[in-house]
């Protein structure tokens, strides 16, 4: 019963006052639009450029006069080499049909095979790819590279490629953290200055209440209540937009785009939970803060 009771002043207070609870709504509604693009975006850029770091690599060209039992040594040392995820040997003749692949007509008037054998090395972390280098050719008082063993002829990671990879995607995951946490801020800010409206429109009828003894919590639960409701109106409103807009629009582009179809993005209905909690939940504590710190309950 008195949940009952709580209930219906909400209703009976989202009546009264029409204008803030709509402001209150439409808020919700543009910030659950706004963050309902915003993650699956997020997430297909941040999958785009660990794709792009994963093509940060290391190259180690094995000596020509290089023995059998010293280039088994250099695998070895290779694996057990910190930062290292994976080491693929490419023979003299692999790395001849690779390059043959990509210019039918390479090495074609040389009448032999120049290219070494080689040892690919992926790391784990691209942005540590340097510490690799410097463990298996250190430089020395010139700025030279030196090979630590004696089996490795030359150390390379295309150090110009790598540092505008790193670059690249580092500026794009710090742009997408950044514009994260402002829509965080600017959606809690404007969420609790609608529901600072609604507050401040029944100001009275909270004293009254106060007056006649009513407990800080009997006069919080309707305000609660009324953010819940609004939240879950707008965040229907939002996922009945993003549900169209995902029929006609996303859905046959996807199929053009690949950028849209990306694995790495959130499943719909996933979406449609986060948000709906997210307003739901953002709402109640808005209200219930809110209500505390300018009333002073």
């Amino acid at each position: 019963m008195r949940f009952g009771f709580f209930y219906r002043e909400a209703l009976r207070g989202l009546s009264r006052n029409a204008t803030p609870s709509l402001a209150a709504i439409l808020t919700v509604l543009l910030t659950a639009l706004v963050l309902g693009v915003f993650i699956p975006i997020v997430q297909a850029t941040t999958g785009a450029a660990n794709e792009i770091r994963s093509r940060v690599l290391v190259d180690v060209y094995v000596a020509e006069r290089a023995s059998t039992a010293e280039v088994t040594e250099l695998r070895a040392a290779l694996v057990a080499t910190p930062n290292v995820r994976s080491v693929e040997f490419i023979s003299k003749g692999e790395a001849l049909k690779r390059e043959q692949a990509r210019n039918h007509d390479a090495f074609e008037l040389l009448g032999s095979n120049p290219l070494p054998d080689s040892f690919r090395i992926t790391p784990v972390d691209p942005g540590a790819v340097t510490a690799i280098v410097d463990r298996l050719a250190p430089r020395g008082d010139e700025g030279r590279r030196t090979p630590a063993l004696g089996a490795i002829d030359e150390v390379r990671n295309r150090e110009e490629e790598t540092e505008k990879i790193l670059s690249a995607t580092g500026v794009v995951k710090g742009m997408t953290a950044g514009l994260a946490a402002l829509l965080v801020l600017a959606s809690i800010a404007l969420i609790s200055n609608t529901i600072r409206l609604s507050v401040f429109a029944r100001r009275r009828e909270v004293e009254v209440m106060r007056l006649v003894g009513a407990t800080n919590w009997f006069i919080r639960w309707p305000f609660v209540i009324e953010g819940m409701i609004v939240g879950l109106a707008g965040g229907l409103l939002a996922v009945l937009v993003l549900t169209i807009a995902k029929n006609t629009l996303i859905d046959p582009l996807s199929e053009r785009f690949a950028l849209l179809a990306a694995p790495e993005t959130i499943d719909f209905p996933l979406l449609v939970g986060i948000l709906l909690a997210a307003c739901v939940g953002v709402s109640a504590v808005g209200s219930g803060i809110t209500l505390r710190r300018f009333l002073r309950i």
